[in-house]
């Protein structure tokens, strides 16, 4: 199969958001524990592709696995498929998609919402216009997109600025160990980091993982 030409949407952004150091100025004057994570990664920063189909597409593959695995996969996806990948590639290889590395279920997700991204005129501009609940209604109606997939979008495409998946276990995680809160609690102390949620997420990941979170 021939590979498609590079698209730079595809490359990460090599500049941080223009929030990002009102974020950090706000976060550790309002929470030490997020201050000290702050400093053990100068000048480190969420980056996006600014490509809602891949992010998508990676979102869905990481569902439920770490990001070592999730990393793993799309490199032998990108390797069957050519990069970067395409929904027409994805659809003409079809059902094998599974080959890869996953499940029926995702696979069948993946090419789901291919279909969809062939189909649809101007889909890859039109997020920008909407809010997050907008945007989040309008990808749950897809099979095989949750919530958490929807805020993976928020997070990583759109890159704004204020939002926590609250069902993410791996943030679940690093609020029980560094605040020694539970599940219940996790949201009222992601209220305090309003209006920067995104910010102290992303932090909150490092904490867990070395390798930075990327969709």
């Amino acid at each position: 199969m021939p590979k498609a030409k590079a698209d730079p949407r595809t490359t990460l952004d090599q500049s941080a958001p223009d929030y990002w150091d009102a974020a950090l100025a706000y976060l550790s004057s309002q929470d030490p524990v997020m201050r000290d994570l702050i400093q053990a990664y100068p000048g480190s920063f969420l980056r996006s592709r600014g490509a809602p189909y891949e992010t998508l597409m990676r979102s869905i593959v990481g569902q439920q696995i770490s990001v070592t695995a999730a990393n793993a996969i799309w490199e032998r996806l990108e390797a069957r498929l050519g990069k970067p990948v395409t929904p027409q590639a994805a659809l003409a290889l079809g059902e094998p998609i599974r080959e890869v590395g996953l499940s029926a279920r995702k696979a069948g997700y993946l090419l789901d919402l291919s279909q969809w991204f062939a189909q649809a005129k101007g889909l890859e501009d039109s997020f920008s216009n909407l809010t997050d609940d907008e945007v989040v209604a309008c990808l749950v109606a897809r099979p095989g997109i949750g919530p958490w997939t929807a805020e993976m979008f928020l997070m990583f495409c759109l890159r704004r600025p204020d939002v926590f998946a609250v069902a993410d276990l791996g943030l679940l995680k690093a609020i029980e160990r560094l605040y020694k809160k539970d599940r219940i609690q996790a949201k009222g102390i992601a209220d305090t980091w309003r209006p920067y949620r995104t910010v102290a997420s992303w932090f909150l990941w490092r904490s867990l993982d070395p390798i930075p979170v990327e969709y």
